[in-house]
């Protein structure tokens, strides 16, 4: 696994002078460090880990946003979903993979998975700011560990993205 942490570090538990940084600035959070080197522990047992890149963990109301590069989700997602499966056994939290740097479609859509993102609004409100509201196609049943309010604060904290969520028929 890459990451902006040194592997030694991660291992080991003691971190060098250059990440010990990287977590004072607030670059790294403990959030990302705990992830981290539960991944990294991972790598034994699911080789294609090696190759994922590791940006960012954000946490909200017991939703984890693992955030890894481009095409590295398919896998994290890989083997029948024991990867995530472990991660949220070890965490504790329900877990969601959204690739770094796409677009606000692309993430919106990984963010609300299973879901079926209908449409995508910008709000302009009368005071400056914008809303983004997202329309999604409603289900028989909601899935019963997603929490639609921690999603918003995960695209809040993620993208600065203020989320209206609407359910279409």
């Amino acid at each position: 696994m890459k990451t902006a942490l040194c592997k030694f570090c991660l291992q080991s538990g003691i971190l060098c002078k250059k990440c010990e940084s990287k977590v004072k600035s607030g670059e790294i959070t403990q959030t990302d460090l705990k992830i981290a080197r539960i991944l990294l522990s991972l790598e034994k047992n699911f080789p294609s880990l090696q190759d994922v890149y590791f940006h960012k963990a954000v946490e909200a109301d017991g939703t984890l946003a693992i955030i890894v590069g481009q095409g590295d989700a398919s896998r994290l997602l890989g083997y029948g979903g024991k990867i995530i499966k472990t991660l949220m056994e070890k965490t504790g939290r329900t877990v969601r993979v959204i690739e770094y740097g796409t677009s606000d479609r692309k993430f919106l859509e990984d963010l609300f998975v299973p879901l079926s993102v209908v449409t995508i609004n910008t709000i302009w409100l009368p005071d400056g700011s914008t809303e983004t509201r997202v329309i999604l196609k409603k289900r028989r049943r909601m899935p019963h560990n997603m929490n639609i309010e921690a999603l918003k604060k995960i695209a809040k904290e993620v993208r600065n993205i203020t989320l209206r969520v609407e359910f279409a028929d």
